[in-house]
Formats: structure tokens, sequence, C-alpha cells
């Protein structure tokens, strides 16, 4: 008998035969793959896994640890790519990375599996299989149902597509070993969630028929907004039973996006049986914003909300959710649970990923309800590629999705200029009457006040006890707030804070609004994403009109007051230089601003603004570079399919949201941060840095990698057990340099040029 794992100190009857494993995990990638209608390609990716265990060298291995040569990866990749048709081609991408990951050449003349006949059939006789009862598998069927693109006849599949599924399959092989691998090793071992979709949605409907009640009895069910809150509610839950597909829901800010989106996506799976919900959010704070939020209105089932995300802090569960730590890492490794609250780079950057870690949770969208906030944050220039993944999950993954946003991207394909290349062809939209729900949600006006300066801006923060300004580099906001200096209730926002710093600020700041004290607030963007506070007043530099409509949400949010008496101020920044990446969304924004006046934060003055705004850094006009696909991942999958030997691991490496010359530095500037610091610097097992690492997260400031070169260098930072982590650790040891208001100090002029051109 060949085996598949071992027990140290067990004799071998109790080790786990190698045909048992590999048809467990064949049966459970089967499974998995079912939802898209490729459970025969799962099947054989399971059987054939680990087929190279077969060979006397990894048999010996078991027996012997000192025993190098212990690959097994390629032998079934080998049969697949050699045996299996054009269909073995995609397995055997998919077999020979579940360890190592999808790679790029593998299937090239002189890449890994470069082998002739010859070669294969003496790999094959090498292998005691057929002495153990272990049939070859044939040439699997092609997956049933799957659409081209258009989503209509009978076309064959794009390269892209083609990726997908690989990926897709990946992730079942993935998953389907570790979770057979776990299982012989622990035994049963909890996981996945507790609750029906079914008891989900029940929770949420006794909430919110509560709060109802409870409006009713105060009273405040009659103010417009909560009329109107109402209404968006009933509406978009009325449609949940329609068929399955791409939804937008589109709401004002104030309008109760974040439960109306939850209980139409907890409606829509309970009548098609889908799995679970998964809610990709733009920012980590608004992750726990939000996640918060639906633990509250879920009660009892709160240990069915899992946020995912690299700042999750276990100390913050409560009630159901902190019955077990190892449960909750469990499930994330999957995302087996009913409610899935995640980031956009999360999301995005696992859906093109070729790492076995990230891509394990794939097969968990599939059969699922995403809902996409805020959509127009997805990335300019990775704009195409993700619409392209959405679309597939719709059309042939059994998913549904919901852009759920008041600022709606224009990525609908149709006829017409304002067609988007690639886009979603039909949408249903889940709020009632848009436009007029706009109008009844009007509570700003828009003043432009042209060219200020930061002494000018200053006398206007001391007309209004009261105020936000926006501005677009974290050197603005500094020297703005510095130029305040004297008004009572001044604070600063910026990503020069560390995450938790920022979290105190922001307390404070709801705390001053709420009991009228005076509350004069400098901030970068950060403050537009979902942030849930009220100024009566806000200024704000130039910038794309979804970020000047965002701006608006943080005025008269809860409409207090009428739209006269709020105003919003638009601003020409005097001697400041606006970011070059801003550039083309504030040209676009100035054009319909001129042609829209009054009226350009209503939704066909925003669908204008990304028309125009794609039009311009998309390839649709002639000529021009594709910028909604900056590294041509969409052109990189097609050129790669005809031989299905897809650059698995430069896709992955293209597709990165975040701008990857940032480095983070640790500010251990409170007890618990210096708690986990001196943590990270003693010993401890695997699972423990995973722990200090998240803990330590939200203290961490990111600046560029020339910056945090600079202070290595001038002694301010230092690394953190440098021959364990290299520089992945870098701890401030210059405390001077980060101040209680504003965060890391840049008035180095060794620093100010850079500073000048960070947005956030």
């Amino acid at each position: 008998m060949s085996y598949a794992h071992s027990l140290e100190g067990a004799p071998t009857t109790a080790w786990e035969p190698l045909p048992v494993h590999a048809r467990e995990v064949g049966e459970a990638a089967a499974g998995k793959a079912s939802k898209f209608q490729a459970a025969a390609l799962g099947l054989v990716a399971g059987l054939l896994h680990d087929f190279g265990k077969y060979k006397p060298a990894f048999q010996a291995y078991l027996h012997d640890p000192k025993v190098t040569d212990k690959g097994h990866s390629s032998a079934g990749a080998l049969y697949a790519k050699h045996r299996l048709g054009r269909l073995g081609l995609l397995l055997a991408h998919v077999i020979a990375g579940h360890h190592a990951g999808l790679q790029d050449g593998l299937l090239a003349r002189d890449g890994r599996l470069d082998a002739s006949e010859a070669d294969l059939a003496l790999a094959l006789a090498g292998h005691a299989a057929v002495r153990d009862g272990f049939v070859l598998p044939g040439t699997p069927e092609p997956p049933t149902g799957l659409r081209p693109e258009d989503g209509r006849g009978a076309g064959p599949l794009s390269g892209f597509q083609w990726a997908f599924l690989t990926r897709m399959l990946f992730s079942c092989l993935v998953d389907a070993d570790r979770l057979c691998t776990e299982r012989f090793y622990q035994g049963v071992v909890a996981r996945g969630p507790g609750a029906s979709i079914a008891d989900l949605r029940s929770a949420l409907d006794r909430t919110l028929r509560a709060a109802a009640r409870a409006r009713e009895e105060t009273g405040a069910a009659e103010r417009p907004v909560n009329r109107r809150r109402a209404e968006i509610l009933a509406h978009a839950t009325s449609r949940a039973a329609g068929p399955k597909g791409v939804f937008t829901l589109t709401v004002p800010t104030g309008g109760g996006k974040t439960l109306t989106s939850l209980a139409f996506a907890l409606a829509h799976a309970a009548a098609h049986g889908l799995d679970r919900v998964i809610v990709v959010i733009p920012f980590t704070s608004v992750i726990e914003q939000t996640a918060e939020v639906y633990r509250g209105a879920l009660r009892d089932h709160a240990g069915e909300v899992l946020e995912h995300h690299s700042a999750f802090d276990e100390d913050k569960l409560r009630g159901e959710a902190r019955q077990g730590l190892e449960k909750l890492r469990l499930d994330m490794e999957n995302w087996d649970a009913r409610i899935v609250v995640t980031t956009a780079v999360q999301f995005f950057e696992s859906l093109f990923s070729n790492r076995p870690s990230q891509c394990r949770k794939l097969h968990a969208i599939a059969g699922s309800v995403v809902v996409l906030d805020e959509a127009q944050t997805m990335p300019l220039h990775l704009l195409r590629p993700c619409v392209a993944a959405l679309k597939e999950l719709a059309l042939n993954y059994g998913a549904s999705v919901v852009l759920c946003t008041a600022t709606q991207p224009a990525v609908l394909e149709r006829d017409g200029e304002r067609s988007f290349q690639g886009g979603f062809r039909d949408t249903v939209e889940l709020a009632p009457d848009v436009p007029d729900l706009f109008a009844a949600f009007r509570r700003v006006t828009v003043h432009r006040i042209g060219e200020q300066d930061d002494a000018a801006l200053a006398d206007r923060f001391a007309q209004a006890p009261q105020g936000l300004c926006i501005v677009n580099t974290r050197q603005h906001a500094r020297d703005l707030y510095a130029a305040i200096d004297g008004l009572a209730g001044k604070r600063h926002l910026s990503t020069l804070m560390h995450a938790e710093h920022r979290s105190r600020v922001l307390a404070g700041i709801k705390a001053d609004l709420g009991a009228g004290r005076p509350c004069r607030v400098v901030s970068t963007s950060l403050i537009e994403a979902g942030v849930d506070v009220d100024f009566p007043l806000v200024m704000r530099a130039p910038a794309g009109l979804d970020q000047i409509a965002q701006s608006a949400g943080r005025l008269n949010r809860e409409g207090r007051r009428d739209a006269a008496d709020s105003p919003l101020l638009l601003f020409e920044a005097a001697g400041r230089t606006s970011p070059k990446d801003l550039l083309t969304n504030i040209e676009t924004a100035e054009e319909i601003m001129r042609l829209q006046g009054a009226r350009c934060l209503e939704p066909a003055a925003i669908e204008a603004y990304f028309a125009a705004l794609y039009w311009k850094r998309g390839g649709d006009r002639q000529g021009g570079p594709d910028d909604l696909d900056r590294f041509d991942i969409l052109k990189t999958c097609a050129a790669s399919a005809k031989g299905f030997d897809f650059p698995f691991a430069t896709i992955a490496e293209r597709m990165r949201f975040i701008d990857s010359v940032m480095r983070p530095i640790i500010v251990a500037d409170d007890e618990a941060s210096r708690h986990w610091l001196g943590e990270l610097k003693n010993p401890y097992g695997r699972e423990r840095l995973g722990l200090i690492a998240r803990k330590l997260q939200r203290y961490t400031v990111g600046v560029p990698a020339r910056v945090r070169a600079d202070l290595l260098r001038e002694g301010h930072v230092a690394p953190v057990r440098e021959k364990d982590f290299g520089d992945q650790f870098m701890e401030l040891v210059t405390g001077g340099l980060y101040k209680p208001e504003t965060g890391l100090d840049w008035s180095n002029p060794l620093f100010m040029a850079a500073a000048d051109t960070i947005i956030a």
C-alpha cells in the first residue's frame, strides 16, 4: 500500500492510504465545483493531485523525513497535460500548483511540464498505482452551460473566462485537499456556519420591525428622511424573489443602504438557495463599522458575521462571535460563514491571485450574493478586470451582484456614446424612482468660491464653530491644521496617523458635534469613506465629482437643516498642485459642473461624469491607451487563450490595488501597542505571529519605500528581529517624530517632497 500521509510514531496501519485520500479529495472538489457545472473537472483534479506520491522516493520520505525527494505535484499535472486533452491543460495548472501556486510558463516548451511521450511513459511506469487499485481517470466532460462573455448563444469562452475557471478549480482543489488533510490529522474540526440564511433573515426582520415600532411610538417615523428610508427598504426587498443577476442600489447618503442591502441580500439568497452574503467594502475602517452594524442587527446570530481583513481585531468580538478564535481563523481561510465582510483589496486581488492561501476561498463566492459597497471606488487602472470578474461571477458562477452607492459608476455596455466596453448588459435597480429619491434627499447647496489660500480657509473656520475642510494631500492637511492654530476644537485626520489614532480622533469629533461644541476638522479624503459624521459646513479642494458627492455626505447628513443653510464650498487650493492621479478626474468634474450647475450631484450628472471619465481614460476613444486596464490583464489572458498557458503569477502581480512602494512603520505610542510590539520581539509559534501582526496593523503608518529607507539610514526607524523577518517589521524609535495631534511628522525637508504627493 502507498500512503498519502503518515503519523509520527504510529504504525502504517494508522497512516492514510493514498487511494483513500485521492478519492476523498476528488469527491470533495467535485462537490465544490458542482456549483459551476464543473464537478467532473473537480473530481479529476482531486484524483490526480497527489499522484506523484506513488513514487518510491516519496514513500521513502514518509518513512524517513531525511529523504529530500518529496516533490509530488508534477506527476499528476504531467498526466493531465499529455493524456486528458485540451481541458487537461487547465487541470495541469491546478494540480501542479496546489502547493506552490499557479505559475507562469508551466506548459511552455522548456517549462516544468515539458516531457516527451517516452519520459511520460517512464514516469508512469514507476508508480505503484495499479497495485493499489487506483484507476487513472479518463478525459473529463467539459463544464455544461458556461456562457460566453456577451451572455448569448453558444460561442467560445474568452481567455479571461478560461483563466477564471482555472482559478475556481484551483480553489476547489486546494480547499478540498486542506480540509481532507485536516480531518485526517485533527479529526472533526468545528467549521462553517451555525445558522441558515433563513435564520439570519428572520433575525434581521425582527430587528427592523422593532426599530420601525420604536420610530412610530416616538413620532420619528413621520420624519421625511425616515419615511424615505422605509420606502427604499420595502422596494428593495420586494424585488428579492426576482431572477439572479446584477443589481444596482442607488441610494443617497443617509438613505439606509447598509441595512437595506443586507435585507435584500438575505431575502434574495433565501429565495434562490444561495449559500452566503459577501459584502465588499473599500476601506478597513468602514468594514469595522459595517460589521458592528450587522452584528447588532442580527443579535443572537452575531457570530455569523465574519470580518476578513488585515486589521481584524479578535478583542472586538462579543457573544457568540467569541466561541472559538481557532474556528474563526479556520473560517477565514475559506470564507465558510453566512456573512463575510471583507475589503475590495482582499476580494479582487484574491480573484486574480495565484497563491493557494488567497485562492482557497474563491469557490465560496460561487452561489452567493456579492454586495459591492461604494462601487465607484474600484480603482480606475484596474476597472475593466474588476468589472469582468463581477460579470463572470453573475454569468457563470451562480452569484448575484449588487452595486451599492450614491454615485453609481457608468459600467453598462449598451448602444451609444455612454457604453462601457465589456460592461454589464442588464441590471435591475433596487431603489424606487432614483431621481425623485435624490431630490427628496437634497440637503446641501454647492457654492464655488474660487482660489483660497490657507489663511483664507482659516478665516472661514474662524467664522464657523463647526466645519470640515477636505484637502488632497497629507502635507496640505498638516499645513492647514497649523494655520488654524488657536481655534477651539481643531482636529486633524490623515493616514500620517495610524488607524487606532484616527479612531480616537473620530470618536472625539462625533462627541463634539453631538454636544454642539466647537469642532473644526482638517482631513484628507479618508473621511469621505463612509464615516458617519454630520457637519453644518464642508469645504472641499478640487476632486472628482464622486468624491465631491461623498464630501456632501458629511454635510447635513440627517437632514435637520435646510439645504440653503448647509453650504458645500468648492475651492481651488492656492499654491498647491493637484496630485497627478486626480487631474483627469478634476478636469472632468469641472466640465460637468459647468454644464449641470446646481444639479451637479444628481444621478444624471454623476452618470455623465463617469461616462466622460471612462471615455478619457479608457481605450474606447480612438488611438488612446486603455488606462482602465493599465497592465493589460485582459489582453494578456486573451493572448494566452489558445494554449491555455496563462501567466498566472504575472497577472497576480499586476492586479494590485495599493501602491506597492508604500511601506509600513509601527508606531507604539500606547500601552496596548507597546505590549504587542514586545510580543513581536519575543519568540512564538507561527499562529501567534498572525495574531500579533493583526494587532499591530492598527498601529502602522504607510510611507514611501524611499522615505522609510532614509528614516532607517538616519536611525529613526529600526527593524524588529531582522534576522528572522528582514525588513518586514520596522518600528519608529525616535518617538518625537510622531505628534499626538497630526501623526508622523515630515517637517524635515528630507521628506517634504514625498509627503506633498500622497493623497490619503
